[in-house]
């Protein structure tokens, strides 16, 4: 993957979220949009993108930001009426070597259940494994 930056200057034609279908937009603002994700890990689990095309969180405007958040609000609200999730993660994996595999920013909104996983204490520190069970010293 090319660095992320490499990609803030010009949409990229391939890029699944400059060429989203408009039935795939839940809601938009002037700077952003919300999606469900093609891939949920859990009943809602939607994305939020710029409309602009970067590759990270930290090349976002604050009009962009605050955006962003604004859906992410309307979002939780939304999937928190349909699917009565127990608790929310909200994550950006920002490079490659973060995890991120479309280098277009997006911020996830994941809802969670309980019971879910067993034991979901460490929350977003599991993308490190090794590091996310801080609390037994393991």
């Amino acid at each position: 993957m090319e660095n992320a930056t490499a990609f803030a200057s010009h949409p990229d034609k391939a890029c699944p979220f400059c060429s989203l279908p408009p039935s795939r937009v839940a809601a938009e603002n002037s700077h952003a949009r919300w999606i469900y994700d093609g891939y949920p890990v859990s009943a809602g689990h939607s994305l939020i993108i710029p409309k602009r095309h970067i590759g990270s969180f930290f090349e976002a405007s604050d009009e962009e930001r605050q955006a962003m958040l604004s859906l992410l609000d309307q979002a939780k609200a939304v999937i928190q009426q349909a699917h009565q999730p127990d608790a929310f993660n909200i994550g950006i994996n920002d490079g490659a070597a973060a995890g991120q595999t479309v280098p277009h920013l997006h911020l996830h909104l994941i809802p969670r259940f309980l019971g879910d996983v067993a034991d979901p204490r460490g929350g977003v520190r599991w993308v490190i494994p090794g590091k996310a069970d801080y609390w037994t010293g393991r």
